[in-house]
Order: C-alpha cells, then structure tokens, then sequence
C-alpha cells in the first residue's frame, strides 16, 4: 500500500477533525485525530491520545480541532514559503477549508469563547480555531460522520468503512495503478511506515514515470 499523488487533482488544502469520546474509558480520555490532504492525498496526519479529560463529545470535539488548526496554520505557512520560492504570486490566501461532524462544535466555533453554562469550563485557548476564521485563516464547514476521513485516527472501524476511508485519503496498491502506467501516465507512489499511535511518518519515494 502507498500514497498516490495524481498530477491531474487541483485540490486545495483540505483538513479533517474528529474525536473519539472515552476511547480510553479506563482513563476518561479522548482520541483526537485529524488529516490533511492537498491534491485529494494525504500529507499530514495525527492520532494522539487527548490529555485533558473531556467532559462530553462536544468538549473532545473543540480539543480535537484545536490541535488540527495548529497543524494548519504551520501547513499554511509551508505552501507560502514555497509559493515565494517558486516566485509565484503570494497574496491573502483563500480560507482553508477543515471539515469537523459535530455541530455544537461548529457553532461554539463560530461564536467564539462565551462563558455559559457549556463552555465555562473550557479554556479560552481552546477557541484559538474561532481567531482563525475571525481572521479569514480558516473556515469550518459540518460533514456526515461517515465521510469524515478524520474518523481513521480515532476509533476502530467496520472493514467497508475502513477501506472507503483509507480509499478516500490517497491509499493504494500497486497492482491497482498498472492501468495507469500501461496507460503512461505521471504519477509518484509514496510507500510509508507508521509508527505506533500514526504521529509520525517515513516516507519512501518511488517515482513511476513514462
């Protein structure tokens, strides 16, 4: 299995967050887990274990996407320092898109930090995602739990979801790209090896040209 990057996709920097409530019962922790994809590929992904207790889902869905905006400003940065490399034109970039399936989420986002009843005892720090779409960094959109391609990094899944999934984030066999290069078409098959908890990847380059 290897990550396929397409030279046709045009696909903007996409992000996904999601949480796994109690993951850890025993521990009263949450699972954050997010992904990042450019060109319809994944290029950047975490699955870490939440070191706060959360109170309930809504609660472990803001830690959850607290963390993946981190990822995306530093992303953001990347693509610009690249742009200006490259000399390309380098302006007010668009709002990156992160999609996330809980909707009180969404909207406490959208709010920002309110000291009620819900959210007083969640750490203004935690709304740094609503400074982020305050400034036109970011912009959060709701998606069905079942297209959610964060949800790979939180909780075990059924085997169809899971392949649907991994289908979704740029995995693929080799044997299943041979119609593309009888074909002779460009495209680079990245092998990678996780490491226990997919905080971390080694990728081994493989080019396949005409």
């Amino acid at each position: 299995m290897g990550l396929f990057f397409s030279n046709t996709c045009k696909e903007d920097l996409i992000g996904f967050a999601d949480a796994g409530y109690l993951s850890d019962p025993h521990n009263a922790r949450s699972q954050t887990g997010y992904v990042f994809t450019c060109g319809g590929t994944a290029i950047s992904w975490r699955s870490m274990k939440q070191t706060l207790a959360a109170t309930s889902s809504n609660h472990a869905e803001i830690l959850a996407i607290h963390e993946a905006s981190r990822e995306c400003v530093w992303l953001r940065s990347v693509v610009q320092h690249i742009r200006e490399d490259c000399g390309l034109s380098v302006g007010k970039e668009a709002p990156t898109v992160m999609y996330e399936d809980n909707a009180a989420c969404i909207a406490q986002l959208k709010d920002g930090y309110i000291k009620g009843d819900r959210t007083k005892h969640i750490l203004p720090k935690f709304f740094f995602t609503h400074e982020l779409q305050k400034n036109g960094d970011v912009r959060v959109l709701q998606i069905r739990s079942s297209e959610n391609l964060a949800d790979l990094f939180t909780k075990a899944l059924p085997t169809t979801t899971f392949k649907k999934l991994t289908h979704m984030i740029g995995l693929r066999r080799l044997k299943d790209l041979n119609g593309c290069l009888i074909r002779g078409s460009n495209c680079a098959l990245h092998s990678f090896s996780l490491n226990y908890g997919f905080s971390h990847w080694v990728f081994l380059v493989r080019f396949l040209m005409r």
